[in-house]
């Protein structure tokens, strides 16, 4: 399974999105992590990048929200808990279907 991290570096709220990804991939050898920069509002609007930090499966952003905006933002999840930075690691594992799967 491909799962592409899209950040910008001034949203440091990829960060703990990161971190949370590299705990689900040292359970799940299957799971690939790759890392993708996004340095201008040009190359967002070219990715259709909905802010930092940005999970995509095969390509398809897995949270994307019908009529998000497009551009280097920080982006914002809706969790159980309220507003959050990053998605939970429960978002995380529903998202990639793992969720409730041994490791």
């Amino acid at each position: 399974m491909n799962v592409t991290l899209l950040y910008f570096e001034e949203c440091p709220n990829w960060k703990v999105a990161d971190q949370r990804l590299s705990e689900i991939a040292s359970e799940r050898p299957d799971v690939v992590v790759t890392h993708h920069r996004v340095e201008t509002v040009e190359e967002a609007e070219r990715l259709g990048f909905h802010g930092s930090p940005s999970i995509l499966l095969d390509g398809v952003d897995v949270f994307a929200e019908p009529g998000a905006s497009v551009g280097l933002s920080c982006r914002i999840y809706r969790t159980a808990d309220g507003s959050s930075g990053a998605p939970t690691m429960e978002m995380l594992r529903v998202a990639l279907g793992l969720a409730n799967k041994e490791a």
